[in-house]
């Protein structure tokens, strides 16, 4: 029997390790149009609004830059929601992150350098 892909996943899915009484969260505004996202969903924050996206690496608005990990499962947004994120100082499970569809090796590799720059450090396993 083929095991069965549940949908549903959690924030404890994603974090291995965050800072004391959750100084490595934010509160932050995810810009309207997104898709359904998961929590491991790399985003990334548009310059001019400051709202974060969904990682989009051909991009030059500003979401190409990985910058936090969404932490809450969100439906697909027709205006502005505030979200909850991973933003510094914590490991991520590297197979919990959660990619936009068709990014390559390239750009995975950077996103995840920017990530380490704000502190967010990517290990295998669980």
């Amino acid at each position: 029997m083929a095991p069965i892909r549940l949908g549903y996943k959690t924030d404890a899915d994603v974090v291995k390790t965050e800072g004391k009484n959750r100084i490595s969260r934010d509160e932050v505004v995810l810009a309207s149009g997104a898709p359904a996202l998961r929590p491991g969903a790399v985003l990334g924050r548009i310059t001019a609004s400051r709202k974060y996206a969904l990682l989009a690496p051909g991009s030059a608005d500003g979401s190409q830059i990985a910058i936090a990990v969404l932490l809450e499962n969100t439906p697909a947004i027709t205006a502005d929601r505030r979200i909850v994120v991973l933003s510094r100082h914590a490991e991520v499970v590297l197979q919990g992150l959660e990619w936009p569809a068709g990014i390559d090796a390239g750009a995975q590799s950077a996103a995840l350098a920017a990530l380490e720059e704000r502190q967010i450090v990517a290990r295998t396993g669980v």
